[in-house]
């Protein structure tokens, strides 16, 4: 590994956006509900804000840390306080919670049904890339942390 990066497939909220879309064009020549249109939202909206909780939180410590948050650009700094105590990956985990909710509030379930592609590109395209780089970065400080903190929650 020559470059100072994880060498990610494709930018994660790409990865998100692009299974979303494939699913709302499935559902929009297949339209087949979730849910009954009274309880989308109930589940739906408390998603959005959790995730976008999450993810204020999560770059807030980032940047504090003074690291990229970018998985193109250096890791700087091994973060592991904030929202990086419960889970290793609290901005994946915000992307899940916001592609789960909006799918849920919109009772797209063709975008629902995709979500594990989206998740296993995001496994193998972009953490497993992460995890490696941070190993060989940070070595048994990186390793500790896995011990002590999951990967989602």
């Amino acid at each position: 590994m020559d470059r100072d990066n994880p060498g990610v497939i494709a930018p994660p909220p790409l990865i998100y956006a692009g299974t979303f879309l494939l699913g709302y064009l499935i559902h929009w020549k297949y339209p087949f509900p979730l849910l009954p249109v009274e309880v989308s939202p109930f589940i739906g909206w408390p998603l959005i804000g959790l995730s976008g909780l999450l993810v204020i939180s999560g770059m807030w410590v980032m940047k504090h840390a003074g690291t990229h948050i970018d998985p193109y650009k250096p890791t700087m700094a091994l973060v592991v306080d904030g929202p990086f105590r419960f889970t290793r990956n609290p901005l994946y985990l915000s992307l899940t919670l916001l592609y789960s909710g909006t799918a849920l509030l919109l009772n797209l379930l063709w975008v629902v049904l995709l979500l594990p592609i989206a998740l296993v590109i995001m496994q193998f395209g972009v953490i497993s890339r992460e995890e490696r780089y941070l190993e060989k970065k940070f070595g048994q400080e990186y390793l500790r942390y896995k011990t002590r903190v999951r990967r989602w929650v």
